[in-house]
């Protein structure tokens, strides 16, 4: 079987669960992937032994040092002279205007260089890059260098937010594939890329495994408790569940809160709390594993995320694999996967009064009815989002993409 090579900006995280889902099950249906990432994680987000197993297996590129990074530069440079000045001219044309940005993507350039001498070395057939920001575009001078093709997935909402910045449509044009997560995202790649193009873009949804369809079905709890999974955050818009809780609270409707995750938006969500004086009401559990996920999941009538701006939320699959219902916004490719009155609430993002309607809805629903639009949101998931299904149509692709025929061709 073939051998690729997997880079992210930083890989083995608890908020990457679902990138970690799919390289397991490439390598299980025999794909050798080796991974690499520009940093590591934080320490707060390691929180099981998979994700400590994957960083134990994964190159952090910076952790070499800056001298590695400029011999392996040196070493390129005089085994590929005209990629290198290909690179170079590459790497300036697809930067924003400042100094900061020569300095960026001179380092870059660099991470791209001691990648490519790594891919050339141990015999990778292709790099696929997740997420079309600064590792994508170590991806791109990377494949350029080497000679190896590369693709990418994009998920969103930054990637869209700052897509010129990133020189999105340049990478979609020089991938041999570029992969997006939902229909939404396609659209969004096919806005910011030339027509010609478009035949490069494909859609491979995020998929769950057995861990999330084993579980034995079970009741929502009597407890009026919602749970919140991301990192905190300024387009997760978990202030808005503080200001719901007190305006629940206001009109004599209990709720508890539980936000799982950690992120620069949790000095504001702990102020919030205080000065409604909802301190009891929201409780901050920081980073957790998957199987913790799973357990909280299940302690908690439904799965709420307020979002501004979304790629399409892994932890709402997780919610409805579980037989719990979603309240989310209307935004990215969250309508793909949340039906009004089947499986969830869908409202107005930035809107206290239908989120806080939304979750007295929730709250107040008889058991019979949340567990109606848990099995509902379940059936959906595993129609739309089954890891296995999903992988096999982005194995697929690859292959393709390595037997030279037109990426066109695979399944989408």
């Amino acid at each position: 079987m073939h051998r690729i090579a997997y880079l992210t900006s930083s890989y083995a995280r608890a908020g990457d669960t679902f990138i970690r889902r799919e390289v397991e099950e490439l390598r299980r249906r025999g794909w050798t992937v080796d991974t690499y990432s520009i940093r590591r994680s934080a320490e707060s987000e390691h929180t099981s032994e998979d994700i400590l197993r994957e960083q134990r297996s994964t190159d952090y590129i910076l952790e070499r040092g800056a001298l590695k990074l400029l011999a392996a530069f040196g070493r390129m440079s005089l085994r590929c002279p005209v990629r290198m000045l290909r690179a170079v001219r590459q790497a300036d044309a697809i930067r924003w205007d400042g100094l900061k940005s020569c300095v960026w993507h001179g380092i870059y350039l660099l991470e791209a260089a001691y990648l490519a001498e790594q891919l050339v070395d141990r015999h990778v057939e292709l790099l696929h890059n997740h997420i079309s920001m600064n590792s994508a575009t170590v991806a791109l001078l990377a494949s350029t260098l080497s000679g190896i093709p590369f693709s990418m997935t994009v998920h969103g909402p930054h990637d869209f937010l700052a897509a010129d910045q990133w020189g999105l449509g340049t990478k979609i044009a020089s991938s041999s594939a570029t992969i997006c997560i939902s229909d939404f995202g396609k659209s969004q790649c096919m806005l910011f890329s030339a027509p010609e193009h478009w035949d490069k873009i494909h859609v491979v949804r995020c998929g769950l495994d057995s861990a999330f369809f084993d579980v034995p079905a079970s009741p929502p709890p009597d407890e009026p408790r919602l749970l919140c999974v991301g990192r905190l955050s300024p387009e997760k818009g978990q202030i808005l569940l503080v200001r719901a809780a007190a305006k629940l609270r206001d009109s004599g409707v209990p709720v508890e809160i539980w936000l799982v995750g950690d992120g620069p938006s949790r000095r504001d969500i702990e102020r919030e709390a205080r000065e409604l004086d909802v301190q009891d009401r929201i409780r901050l559990l920081g980073w957790r594993s998957a199987t913790d996920i799973r357990h909280l999941i299940l302690q908690c009538k439904a799965v709420a995320l307020p979002s501004f701006a979304e790629g399409i939320p892994v932890v709402l699959m997780e919610g409805m694999a579980l037989r719990r219902p979603v309240i989310a916004t209307r935004v990215g490719g969250v309508p793909e996967l949340v039906r009004p009155g089947e499986n969830g609430w869908i409202v107005s993002a930035g809107s206290l009064d239908e989120l806080s309607h939304a979750i007295r809805e929730a709250l107040c629903a008889p058991a019979s009815d949340l567990a109606r639009m848990g099995e509902r949101g379940r059936d959906q998931v595993i129609a739309r989002h089954h890891l296995a299904v999903e992988t096999a149509r982005l194995s697929d692709l690859f292959e393709v993409l390595l037997t030279g025929c037109s990426p066109g061709a695979a399944r989408t």
